[in-house]
């Protein structure tokens, strides 16, 4: 005669608790007070968003910044983008490569220093930025909205200090 039991097996309840588990969301633990983590999950917030409002999956937020921070310094080095911009020299090259190779970005040799590159939007790359730039003020009006006008300015301030602090 086999017995049944009327208690769970064990290891179908861990199983049945995992599977529940993975599918709520998960415990924060001291990352819940963790400012670093909130910043960053902010940016991939604002960074979906802002891809949805452009469409364009290849355009994401580092290739507007990059492309708006060179037209408005035209013939920026590439080390003066990657200070303004904050890019490591890896990761800000692969980005300019990927912006020559669209013909949006002009990279030439500095006629007074070898060594370095000077930057240029072309005439693609200048129309594309403007469109780009229409979309981040609406994509900008939303985030003013979601912080509120009466609490923008310190944002801000309390962002630009940690930059200024850590960077």
């Amino acid at each position: 005669m086999t017995h049944t039991s009327s208690l769970p097996d064990p290891s179908t309840a861990a199983a049945t608790e995992g599977r529940e588990r993975s599918e709520e969301a998960a415990r924060l633990g001291p990352l819940s007070d963790f400012i670093g983590f909130h910043l960053r999950m902010a940016q991939e917030a604002s960074f979906r968003a802002f891809s949805q409002r452009v469409g364009d999956p290849g355009l994401k937020p580092r290739r507007f910044a990059v492309m708006t921070l060179i037209a408005e310094n035209p013939g920026l080095t590439q080390t003066a983008l990657g200070k303004a911009s904050g890019r490591d020299k890896s990761t800000l090259t692969s980005t300019l490569d990927d912006l020559v190779k669209r013909g949006l970005v002009l990279r030439e040799r500095a006629v007074n220093d070898r060594r370095s590159y000077t930057l240029h939007l072309t005439e693609k790359g200048s129309v594309l930025q403007r469109k780009l730039m229409s979309r981040a003020i609406e994509h900008d009006r939303e985030l003013d909205r979601i912080v509120g006008p009466d609490k923008k300015a310190e944002l801000l301030m309390l962002l630009r200090r940690i930059i200024t602090e850590l960077g």
